[in-house]
């Protein structure tokens, strides 16, 4: 074992000491191979189970049976005289004593996990990238752009989580994210990466049925396609207000994807991202002049900004968006 292994398990064992002697507990994430001992796979599986917020997912992600997660969480749980989780109808959440440990642990993993890389990074970046960005903009812009980073990267998999609700950067449930705004809380460093464009559209036969509305004020006497304001997950998601206060939303939902085929399939007008609208023959801009402009944050941690693949990353975006990418977000052919 290398001097800086046996460093890390000192200090996490004198960690572990003092937090038992105060009640509180501190934990330590997977380590390299070079750190394995049979007490580790405990600490991995606690990791595992807070990362991903199930047993039985976390088992599936360590490659072993749930039978044998729940027996590491035990035996760790009995080490160290303190329940890390509590059980919830949805999987298993971090107690405080769990969130403590947590904390300590995920900083010296991390410095534990540099302890490989001068090896790796001879190759370049590699291991799992996990990418958590909106439903929209993964869906639309990055899904079908992302072979270009695979063939720059290969040895970097990518795991592209679009959802309308994020992942936890702070839990480390994702290495980056693309924000519709700014965080205001957290240890996370963010980047403004370009604005983007909002107009709104209808549906080809939507419009051949119904008269094209040629003021916003017209609007009130269509059918119209948006969000459900009390699932808002972004307050930049409050449009219909912003355009007209008495605009009536016929059709809702809290996925932009059900948006577009509503609108797409002659349901209504609605406001969508110019990098979808203006991506279907079946839809056509409506009232020109109404825009709406937002703009995309790239978020890290504080504490794996520096990753190699987290930068190669970074920098990979921001080339494909000086390339072209920042036009088609603005609604620029």
């Amino acid at each position: 074992m290398s001097a800086i292994g046996c460093q890390l398990i000192a200090r996490l064992n004198g960690l572990i000491n003092s937090l038992r002697a105060c009640r509180q507990t501190v934990f330590l994430p997977p380590l390299p191979a070079i750190m394995q001992t049979p007490d580790w796979n405990d600490y991995q599986t606690f990791l595992a189970i807070a990362h991903q917020g199930q047993i039985g997912r976390a088992a599936r992600y360590m490659g072993v049976d749930a039978t044998t997660i729940g027996r590491r969480l035990r035996r760790l749980e009995a080490r160290l005289g303190q329940t890390l989780f509590e059980q919830t109808r949805e999987g298993q959440i971090l107690t405080e004593a769990g969130e403590a440990l947590f904390a300590h642990v995920e900083a010296m993993s991390i410095a534990a996990g540099h302890i490989a890389v001068p090896a790796r990074s001879r190759e370049g970046p590699a291991g799992t990238l996990r990418i958590s960005v909106s439903e929209g903009f993964g869906t639309w812009f990055l899904a079908s752009r992302l072979q270009e980073f695979s063939a720059r990267y290969p040895n970097v998999t990518v795991d592209l989580v679009a959802s309308s609700n994020y992942l936890n950067l702070s839990r480390r449930e994702a290495d980056v994210a693309v924000f519709l705004s700014r965080p205001q809380a957290g240890p996370l460093v963010a980047t403004k990466l370009a604005p983007y464009k909002l107009g709104l559209y209808a549906g080809r036969s939507y419009l051949a049925r119904f008269a094209t509305p040629r003021s916003v004020t017209e609007l009130s006497t269509h059918h119209l396609v948006g969000y459900i304001p009390d699932l808002l997950t972004a307050p930049e998601l409050r449009y219909a207000e912003e355009i007209h206060p008495e605009c009536r939303v016929a059709l809702r939902s809290t996925s932009i994807n059900a948006q577009f085929a509503m609108l797409a399939s002659g349901g209504g007008i609605g406001i969508l991202p110019c990098f979808i609208g203006d991506s279907s023959s079946k839809l056509r801009r409506v009232l020109s002049e109404v825009e709406l402009t937002r703009s995309l944050w790239l978020v890290t941690h504080k504490d794996t900004q520096q990753l190699a693949k987290v930068t190669a990353f970074g920098s990979w975006l921001r080339e494909l968006l000086e390339g072209g990418g920042a036009n088609k977000l603005l609604g620029r052919r």
